[in-house]
């Protein structure tokens, strides 16, 4: 076989092994959506594996938003996962321009610690979380579970600043300090915008994890209404009937904010994740 040939084989097969992954990850995704436009009928009749409903229907959407308080558990996310992206991407650009500018006693530590956080199984820190909460009277309330997911967000958000503030050269600083700018006006107006990329990605790493919790939002958050649409979403069976057409459609809603923000944003999303991974 020449070159020419061994080429085309090795690009062949690079699409097939492309179209199969892409197969495995789109099927889940669309067998979801074909069963949230199925009729109950549809799914507990049927005899064998029915992949297209008989007659697909949109009104499993229409009434999940009156039988179950859809709107309600969006804004509990929101407000929870929007406020606490907002404030952990804060405190992370602070203490990643920090780390990245200043050198101080202790700093290598600081950085070791932020990555040992995340070393610990999240399942043991529930106890923990769920005294500290209750201590404070934030137990069942959205304030409590903002806290509690920015806190998961700062210290690896911190780490993917730092490795974007440390691609930033310090002559830029430095000059401003000649100008007579302070260190925060330097931050704001001079390093920021150029590290706008890395915001975003974390931003968008930040917004991710947080969307998709479920383990702290189910212990923290007792009450109907102030559940998360994620955790919501396992409330709706029960033990006598699972409506597995009204589960899909409370699914797809779920996935649409984070499913649009990564397709938009992906690239910003790759160049955060890979910011500061070869050491100059």
């Amino acid at each position: 076989m020449t070159k020419k040939g061994k080429n085309r084989a090795v690009l062949s097969l690079s699409y097939l092994v492309l179209c199969v992954g892409c197969l495995c990850v789109l099927l889940p995704l669309s067998w979801m959506v074909i069963t949230s436009l199925k009729s109950m009928a549809d799914i507990t009749l049927s005899k064998g594996l029915k992949l297209f409903p008989s007659g697909p229907t949109l009104e499993n959407y229409v009434n999940i938003w009156k039988d179950y308080p859809i709107a309600a558990y969006i804004k509990n996310s929101l407000i929870a996962v929007g406020g606490s992206t907002v404030f952990g991407v804060v405190c992370a650009a602070l203490c990643g321009y920090g780390l990245s500018r200043y050198d101080f006693k202790g700093k290598a530590f600081l950085l070791s610690f932020l990555l040992v956080t995340q070393m610990f199984p999240a399942v043991m820190k529930i106890i923990p979380y769920y005294k500290i909460l209750v201590s404070l009277h934030l137990n069942n309330t959205r304030i409590g579970l903002l806290v509690v997911y920015a806190s998961f967000s700062i210290p690896f958000c911190t780490w993917m600043m730092y490795g974007y503030f440390k691609s930033i050269p310090t002559g830029l600083d430095e000059a401003a300090r000649v100008d007579g700018s302070s260190a925060f006006h330097t931050f704001y107006r001079i390093i920021l915008p150029i590290a706008l990329p890395g915001v975003v990605a974390t931003v968008i790493y930040a917004f991710l994890q947080n969307w998709n919790e479920y383990m702290f939002a189910s212990v923290l958050m007792s009450a109907d209404e102030k559940k998360t649409i994620t955790y919501a979403i396992s409330t709706m069976a029960d033990a006598y009937k699972v409506q597995w057409n009204y589960l899909m459609c409370a699914a797809i809603i779920s996935s649409v904010p984070t499913l649009s923000v990564f397709v938009i944003m992906q690239k910003y999303l790759i160049a955060g994740m890979t910011a500061g991974a070869v050491k100059e």
